[in-house]
């Protein structure tokens, strides 16, 4: 009889991942109104740069997650990004250091990301364990219970002591997240280990300082030459821009991915043409899923600034900061995703059982009706008048509803179906789709200026477009990933 009882290590990585998620988003809840109101850069700037930002912290794990498949194993390349990551934070509170500190946070995001989600995965037995789907809807409660938690702390020091408090809080979370990994990884047990790898101990904190300090030293050197050789990269289009990073990010994380093995004395993976069907159903999804992480990213931007200038915050008395606004998604995933985490399991033990593209699908059209109602709020704001808070607060819960509909699902559904030597890898591809969808987020309504569409409606139309056809492909991607 198989226990339904969630495995012991999923708590160590559910606290992991919390303490780090309440890093990157106190740092996110900040970044656009530190630019705005504390560096004085232009809204279309500061959106370009939340843009890049958060597109590269996402693009990044398709190399971490080849280097943790081939050569570090998963422990050491979650410790490197962490320490990578807690720099960063660190190195925010100093204005001189903006450019350096961004780019440690990328580099430790991708060393960290693709591996904590990959190691959920490897806590249970087999792509059939009942017990999966819940415990990525739990994980998932853990990442929105640091999200929560970073507006009201980090946001609200930042907003109201000063940003370099609020960003120094964020390193703090980070350092925390780091030290309850290591002090309770027995529970994880061979979880995350390579072939011959033990617990992480003193051992290997050589190799975890070596590729830090690597890290730091070539990325102050990227950041120093930037004016040699930065102006020639903004001559270039977005669309070229975007298509280089993909070229060159996918050929180096493939390069890892394949070579690697040789000199670590392991065979060169061969998958089977049902694997590859594999592969091939999760690109296609990921295309779907860069439109509706597109429009929900626009959290930390533009509805941050809508929520800055034309919301009227004050709320009983009390004058909400304009971050605290970020609090309410993961607030009501903390309460709804273990109603979701039993929803789904019931209903894929049913006759009433659907795809988990079916429910991205639905997600998607979610998402779009809670752009018809934003839209109607900035239409209110154009006005000159200042909206009610409830406006974004219902934004808010329903992209949430659509958001717990897709992600976990998604996660879930890569980690089942990826072929086992590549399962940090594809689950790197898979964060792709926020890459590009979070540099999309930050650049829409610069691409939108000029030709007579708004962005809310447009991303509306978008969501609700993609969401259908992504339902009418879902019986042939469900045989795609069945076979």
């Amino acid at each position: 009889m198989t226990t339904l009882a969630q495995p012991l290590g999923l708590k160590v990585i559910f606290f992991t991942e919390m303490w780090e998620r309440f890093s990157y988003y106190g740092m996110r809840a900040l970044l656009v109104l530190y630019l705005v109101n504390g560096l004085h850069t232009s809204r279309a700037d500061a959106l370009k740069l939340y843009g890049i930002y958060t597109g590269l912290v996402y693009l990044t794990p398709i190399i971490g997650g080849a280097l943790a498949d081939r050569l570090l194993g998963k422990r050491r390349a979650i410790l490197i990004g962490g320490a990578l990551m807690m720099l960063g934070h660190f190195a925010m509170a100093f204005e001189s250091l903006l450019y350096l500190a961004l780019a440690l946070l990328i580099a430790g995001n991708g060393f960290f990301k693709p591996n904590t989600t990959a190691l959920v995965g490897d806590l249970y037995d087999g792509e059939q364990d009942p017990r999966r789907a819940g415990g990525y809807s739990i994980f998932y409660m853990g990442i929105n219970l640091g999200a929560f938690i970073a507006p009201l702390v980090a946001g609200t020091l930042g907003e109201t002591l000063g940003w370099h408090y609020g960003f120094a809080a964020a390193g703090v979370g980070m350092a925390l997240g780091l030290t309850q990994f290591l002090l309770s990884q027995q529970a994880l047990g061979t979880a995350g280990l390579r072939p011959g790898q033990s617990e992480l101990s003193s051992s290997d904190y050589g190799v975890v300082l070596a590729w830090v300090a690597g890290c730091c030293l070539a990325l102050g050197v990227c950041v120093m030459t930037w004016p040699l050789w930065g102006g020639a990269y903004q001559e270039l289009t977005w669309s070229t821009k975007a298509l280089g990073g993909l070229v060159l990010v996918a050929l180096a994380g493939f390069a890892v991915q394949y070579f690697s093995g040789e000199t670590a004395k392991q065979p060169k993976p061969k998958l089977s043409l049902g694997e590859w069907s594999r592969v091939g159903a999760i690109v296609i999804v990921m295309f779907f899923v860069i439109i509706f992480w597109t429009g929900f990213e626009q959290a930390g931007g533009t509805m941050t600034l809508f929520a800055d200038e034309k919301t009227d915050r004050e709320v009983f008395g009390f004058l909400m900061p304009a971050s605290m606004f970020q609090a309410i998604n993961p607030a009501l995933i903390v309460l709804l995703a273990p109603l979701f985490s039993v929803l789904w399991t019931r209903l894929d033990q049913s006759r009433f059982a659907i795809s988990d593209v079916v429910k991205q699908s639905l997600g998607m059209m979610v998402l779009g009706l809670g752009f018809v109602v934003m839209s109607q709020a900035q239409s209110l704001a154009d006005t000159g008048i200042k909206v009610g808070a409830q406006w974004l607060m219902l934004v808010y819960a329903i992209h949430t509803l659509g958001e717990l509909m897709l992600s976990p699902v998604g996660l879930s559904m890569v980690s089942r179906i990826a072929p086992v030597p590549l399962a940090s890898l594809m689950m790197g591809v898979w964060l792709l789709s926020n890459a590009f969808a979070n540099y999309l987020a930050g650049s829409m309504e610069s691409m939108l200026n000029g030709s007579g569409l708004d962005l809310y409606p447009t991303l509306a139309a978008m969501s609700f477009a993609a969401g259908a056809l992504l339902l009418i492909l879902s019986p042939l991607l469900k045989r795609m990933m069945t076979r």
